[in-house]
């Protein structure tokens, strides 16, 4: 009897992670669906089960916790739980000026979008590197090829953070049979914009957005064929573009435009 392969996914309870969830079980994938709200892990699990005769385990976990990452992985370890494929998709963001957000907002920012993500990617690689195969998909941003974004500074902070370690984790893994692909979509239709609080910005009421179905096939197919940063869309890849183009000074102060409300914010 084969085995199938197991994909471990956070944020899977809603736009590109339950997304790629539903890739993954289309695909014959079993699947550990990590998110902090039960109940939509459960109704997606229950799809997936009816429609893919796959095995769906679901842990609703803040992940964002220093803990929950160590225990939910020795729960999986007890479990005999073999993580082939890692998808760290699970990331918040927050606008506005450094100083006026939340301390304990900014801080579990920080550990969800750079902390956990990490320490997943340390646990599930000795496991990787052992069996010569696996696959990791990190959810990066094209804000993380952009120099810095003013009333997001710590977001696009992190995002950085996330395609530099894919990167630099691509290259250290070459030849070894694990493949590190970064995600970078830009604009995309989700929650997040409102839940960080940045949808009323220029950026998101002007510049179109993908569907975060569509930003997930891309990242899966980009998976597959072993790339190491997917930038979906046109668009995406040409504010990829002009970040990294000199002198950065001017997409900064574009950032700075594009992340205002509008005249009464400076």
């Amino acid at each position: 009897m084969t085995t199938r392969p197991t994909a471990l996914i956070t944020g899977a309870s809603s736009g590109i992670g339950a997304e790629l969830a539903r890739l993954f079980a289309g695909d014959s994938h079993d699947l550990v669906l990590v998110a902090r709200r039960a109940r939509p892990l459960e109704d997606l699990s229950a799809e997936l089960r009816e429609r893919h005769d796959v095995t769906v385990r679901v842990f609703a976990r803040d992940l964002s916790e220093p803990a929950s990452v160590p225990d939910l992985w020795n729960e999986l370890l007890a479990a005999r739980v073999q993580v082939d494929v890692l998808v760290n998709n699970a990331g918040v963001g927050l606008y506005g000026p450094v100083w006026e957000q939340d301390a304990d907002a900014l801080d579990r920012m920080v550990r969800l979008n750079v902390g956990a993500l990490t320490t997943f990617t340390r646990l599930a690689l000795p496991g990787m590197v052992s069996r010569h195969s696996g696959k990791i998909l990190n959810l990066a941003s094209v804000v993380g090829y952009q120099p810095a974004g003013p009333r997001m500074a710590a977001y696009y902070a992190t995002k950085a953070y996330v395609l530099s370690f894919s990167k630099g984790l691509a290259m250290e893994l070459k030849g070894s049979g694990v493949t590190v692909t970064a995600l970078s979509p830009g604009v995309t239709a989700s929650a997040f914009e409102e839940r960080s609080g940045a949808s009323g910005t220029r950026l998101y009421r002007w510049v179109p957005a993908m569907s975060a179905k569509a930003v997930a096939l891309a990242g899966y197919r980009g998976m597959k064929r072993k790339k190491t940063v997917v930038i979906p869309g046109i668009i995406a890849k040409l504010f990829s573009l002009a970040g990294e183009l000199p002198p950065r000074r001017i997409a900064l102060a574009v950032n700075r435009w594009l992340l205002s409300a509008g005249r009464s914010q400076r």
